[in-house]
């Protein structure tokens, strides 16, 4: 099995999430000028050119959730990202289109802006994608109130979602002190072994981050 992916990619690391958290065997197709062999392959299996890629067996799965969809099917392991229980499994999923959508949207969408020239920036959408993520801040506190983690006691695919979500989204716009709810499930989300792992290894990227990365975390 081979993942094509780059560390410091958000999306990248909710999959590498899922595959540390069963220690599932893949070999890693880091995308990136050290291997240009991987990168050849990896537009030819896709060529909208979007991190990550699975391949398996000749197979190619593509997009974060159906990737983790897949690794839950076809190389389950001790921890379930999907419960058995169809209505259970119906709030995992929400909850992963809750932080793919609002939360990570909005904050690439701020990075993006950061990146582009001086004259083509959009301050208005800017201003839109800040006011979502305070009003999605606000509604998770609320959600995940009393809970471990995003959707229950237990990670799931909603947990893989929102650690690089959260993780990237407080650094261009914090979680304000009032969500402390959310503050402490974002401090859980990093402790926890799989996203630390992932984290460390993407610290070399750092240095990329528009306007900088916080030395916080």
């Amino acid at each position: 099995m081979q993942l094509y992916a780059h560390p410091f990619s958000s999306y990248c690391q909710k999959v590498l999430i899922a595959l540390y958290e069963n220690a599932t065997p893949f070999t890693y197709r880091m995308l990136g000028p050290d291997d240009p062999p991987a990168g050849e392959e990896w537009a030819a299996l896709w060529p909208l050119k979007r991190m990550p890629v699975l391949v398996d067996q000749g197979r190619t799965m593509l997009e974060s959730s159906t990737i983790i969809e897949y690794l839950h099917l076809k190389h389950p392991g001790p921890v379930k990202l999907l419960p058995d229980d169809p209505d259970a499994a119906l709030d995992v999923r929400m909850l992963d289109r809750i932080f793919d959508n609002y939360v990570m949207t909005s904050m690439q969408k701020i990075v993006l802006d950061h990146l582009r020239p001086e004259p083509d920036r959009d301050p208005y959408g800017v201003r839109q994608a800040r006011d979502m993520l305070d009003t999605t801040y606000r509604w998770l506190d609320g959600a995940i109130a009393g809970k471990t983690w995003a959707a229950g006691d237990t990670i799931s695919l909603a947990d893989c979602a929102a650690a690089p979500a959260l993780f990237y989204a407080d650094w261009v716009h914090e979680i304000s002190r009032d969500l402390p709810n959310l503050r402490a499930y974002r401090a859980r989300l990093l402790a926890r072994p799989s996203f630390g792992r992932a984290v460390d290894e993407a610290r070399p990227y750092r240095k990329n981050f528009p306007p900088g990365a916080p030395e916080r975390d």
